[in-house]
């Protein structure tokens, strides 16, 4: 559709056509009276196969209704040429010719007329399905728009180093419109707009773009959403830019289904890194080269990239492979965006439990007899493996294949560190949904977590002064990383 507007309106546009459709959003849309929504309930079923679901459409030029899902609609349109249709559940127009819903000034004005009418002839009345939750019984989608109490404003008030209440104060709180099955991008964008070093780069305009085409820049997306959540405006911001710059640039993600949040906050991420990564963010500074050893430049700096996407959220994974037989320590530091989190009651073998689980206090949270906690699945992240005969690595030590340990720690912890609890577990025969309850406290200590708190120290082989020196060497190597990571 071209920017000025479907080119295939005028055709439906003739004598009447304003009463006609005027009738269509009564009688099979918004159904204001008792008596309308009757009749929908009866005429309003497909044509060709009798469902009344299947996001069921009425041809605006004559009496047919298709479902759209099995494409009834599509195959009258074409039969009869006739291009437009209407959705009996939202009341949007869709053109078979540019094969999307289209935007007219007015139908659109008449449709938020009759809308209105409906709304003043049905009665509406709350009613509380959860204690949480409220639904109107009503036609249609009515929400009011919320508003402070003068209890509430008070308590505001008594906080301003949270809120600021002031008539030009705003604080970044909007809704985000779902365009169809979005609401896996809505929550992501909600967490990285309130992210508050992410929130003062877009707001204090640091991002400069370089792309030979703006208009495909992530990062330049991500700032006009910055200044729309913190402009002022209370109506809900349709993301359908982001929407599509997504699509294009991570194609695993194209479509209408439902995606995981967690697939799109990487893929989010991914692209914004790219694109940032050609300028540096505009006047980010990289990392100077003061004569430290390559190792030290790797764990402050994993992606080798000061971009404020790894400013903020690239933190480093330490690996530590370690001989069973002469006890060499081979380690690998690689970056990291997430930490993916096994769960109790999959098929893995879970262990252990916090020691809190006696109903102490363990990381700044109480817990209750058998409740799992983020520090639980913390704990069985980091835990040495045994890698077993069949995954034997060549030892540079030894100079031939054996049996090894590995254990992962958190070389560098990022500013924003991201937990992906592993819900579904998959299996030859089966895919389930892992329900575990997991306890997160509201300050969590990632110091027992740190490869500076961890020394591997070797097995006892006597009086062998080859290993009191491998001892020294290796509590020497750790007292110095705890200097270095308590001076940062």
């Amino acid at each position: 559709m071209s920017p000025a507007g479907c080119s295939h309106v005028n055709s439906f546009k003739v004598e009447n056509w304003k009463q006609n459709l005027r009738v269509i959003y009564q009688c099979f849309v918004w159904s204001g009276t008792p008596e309308t929504r009757k009749r929908k309930a009866k005429s309003c079923i497909c044509h060709m196969c009798g469902a009344h679901l299947n996001r069921l459409h009425s041809c605006l030029y004559c009496v047919f209704f298709g479902c759209f899902t099995k494409k009834h609609i599509h195959e009258h349109a074409k039969a009869k040429r006739h291009n437009l249709a209407i959705d009996l559940l939202y009341g949007g127009i869709y053109c078979f010719m540019c094969q999307d819903y289209i935007y007219d000034k007015d139908m659109e004005q008449i449709a938020k007329e009759e809308q209105r009418k409906a709304w003043k002839l049905q009665a509406f009345t709350p009613t509380m399905v959860s204690p949480y939750q409220y639904t109107m019984t009503g036609v249609g989608e009515k929400y009011s728009t919320w508003e402070p109490t003068k209890r509430e404003l008070e308590l505001l008030r008594h906080n301003p180093k949270r809120r600021k209440i002031t008539t030009n104060c705003t604080i970044g709180l909007r809704g985000l419109i779902n365009l169809g099955n979005t609401c896996f991008m809505n929550c992501i964008v909600q967490a990285l707009t309130h992210t508050p070093l992410l929130r003062d780069f877009f707001l204090s305009d640091r991002h400069k773009c370089e792309m030979q085409s703006p208009s495909s820049c992530l990062v330049c997306e991500m700032s006009t959403l910055f200044q729309e959540f913190y402009s002022g405006h209370r109506s809900p911001h349709i993301p359908y830019r982001l929407l599509h710059l997504v699509w294009t640039h991570a194609r695993h993600l194209a479509g209408y289904e439902q995606q995981d949040a967690h697939e799109f906050l990487i893929a989010a991420l991914d692209v914004l890194h790219r694109h940032c990564k050609g300028n540096g963010c505009a006047g980010a500074e990289h990392p100077r080269s003061d004569g430290g050893d390559d190792n030290g430049k790797k764990a402050n700096n994993p992606n080798h990239c000061n971009c404020i996407i790894d400013q903020i959220f690239t933190g480093g994974l330490q690996s530590d492979v370690t001989c069973q037989v002469c006890h060499g320590v081979s380690t690998t530091i690689d970056p990291f965006w997430d930490i993916s989190l096994d769960l109790p009651g999959s098929s893995t073998p879970f262990w252990p439990l916090s020691p809190g689980s006696d109903g102490s206090v363990v990381n700044g949270e109480s817990h209750v007899t058998g409740t799992t906690t983020l520090t639980d699945c913390l704990r069985r992240f980091t835990r040495p493996e045994h890698l077993g005969s069949s995954a034997k690595i060549k030892c540079s030590g030894c100079h031939s294949y054996q049996e090894s340990t590995k254990q992962l720690t958190m070389k560098k912890l990022p500013i924003v560190a991201c937990f992906h609890l592993k819900r579904f577990e998959h299996s030859a025969k089966l895919r389930r949904k892992i329900t575990t309850y997991v306890s997160f406290p509201l300050e969590l200590d990632m110091t027992p977590f740190m490869a500076s708190r961890m020394i591997p120290l070797p097995s006892s082989h006597g009086g062998n002064i080859q290993m009191a020196q491998d001892c020294l060497r290796i509590l020497w190597n750790h007292l110095y990383r705890q200097v270095t990571y308590y001076s940062i």
